[in-house]
């Protein structure tokens, strides 16, 4: 019988494709979320709350491997007990399941901001120390996450390794590009944030699920993955404003004009946040207005995929540019521009 493969968030960006992948293998596929899938999908699917202990036992039962993509992206600095309930108390939840059901894989799907502290990475590996500075609770809470999946490879039975993408895009992103976009068509996008050109890593989604299978492949107690965290993108880094300006020229949409001191833009983010903590946080899609954004839009970040290479053989199939024309296609064809 064929392997039955739990991916939570299975409903999301990430999650989609991934579960589309696993059925081209020949999986079983179980998808766990809190919403019924919007797609049409031969997978089964389980309602599931990462955040209860109980259903996520329920909902992992009978599993052989799971894929946790399931997370929630705030990066703005409020709504903390919130994020950490879903991305640190979701995640033990997860891997107690995996332990109680024997379950013999485990593969997190991190972020590389669990070694950003707001100052350069250029070429960063995997030797870089978690970041000790919390700059938002959703990289905050990414690293108390991947510590507790990596440092529990091999309890109960069970492998564990983490993936770390950057900058995910592709067909079915409802953040990043969308945001983009909705800015441009509304004039709000004239400026560049920074004087500078910050390089920055991108991850086409199909290359992070390449990896992930890749990387299920090879997991096994005492193989080089077990226990591993590995950076995932195109390898490709090129500086942030310029992949925004290939999309919009693509998209025939209005072009930046010109560029803003980021001090100015951080300032007024700062505010921005400050109201809505006093409003109480809100969890809702972001406009690319927050502290972490400003920073991450005006500084290198950029990593190696040596290590993935090596031990996962791992060599990303779309660059940068096949991926903005795909996903350009894509939000043409599905209404998105």
């Amino acid at each position: 019988m064929p392997k039955l493969s739990v991916v939570t968030g299975g409903g999301g960006f990430v999650g989609r494709h991934l579960v589309e992948a696993l059925l081209a293998r020949g999986d079983r596929v179980r998808i766990v979320d809190i919403a019924e899938p919007k797609f049409a999908t031969e997978a089964e699917y389980v309602h599931g709350d990462i955040t209860d202990a109980q259903s996520m036992k329920d909902a992992l039962a009978g599993a052989d491997v799971v894929f946790h993509a399931a997370s929630v992206v705030h990066t703005k600095q409020n709504q903390q007990d919130f994020v950490y309930r879903a991305n640190l108390d979701g995640t033990k939840n997860v891997l107690d399941a995996c332990k109680a059901h024997g379950i013999g894989k485990l593969l997190y799907v991190s972020s590389g901001s669990v070694v950003y502290e707001g100052r350069d990475i250029e070429n960063g590996d995997e030797s870089l120390p978690y970041a000790t500075v919390e700059l938002a609770p959703y990289a905050a809470s990414k690293v108390a996450a991947e510590k507790l999946v990596l440092a529990a490879n091999g309890e109960g039975g069970v492998a564990t390794t983490a993936l770390r993408p950057h900058v995910i895009f592709g067909p079915g992103d409802t953040r990043f590009l969308p945001a983009v976009i909705k800015h441009a068509k509304s004039g709000r996008l004239k400026f560049q944030v920074g004087l500078g050109n910050w390089m920055s890593d991108y991850t086409y989604v199909s290359n992070l699920v390449d990896a992930l299978i890749a990387a299920e492949e090879r997991l096994s107690l005492g193989s080089p993955v077990a226990g591993s965290a590995y950076f995932i993108t195109n390898g490709e880094p090129m500086p942030f404003w310029d992949f925004v300006r290939a999309t919009l020229a693509r998209l025939g949409l209005p072009p930046i004009k010109g560029k803003i001191p980021h001090q100015i833009v951080y300032a007024i983010a700062a505010v921005k946040e400050g109201f809505d903590t006093l409003r109480g946080g809100t969890i809702s899609p972001e406009d690319g207005l927050t502290r972490f954004a400003i920073r991450y839009m005006c500084t290198h970040h950029y990593f190696s995929i040596e290590k993935a290479q090596r031990d996962l053989g791992y060599t990303p199939k779309v660059t940068v540019a096949e991926g903005i024309e795909l996903t350009c296609k894509h939000l043409e064809a599905t209404g998105g521009v």
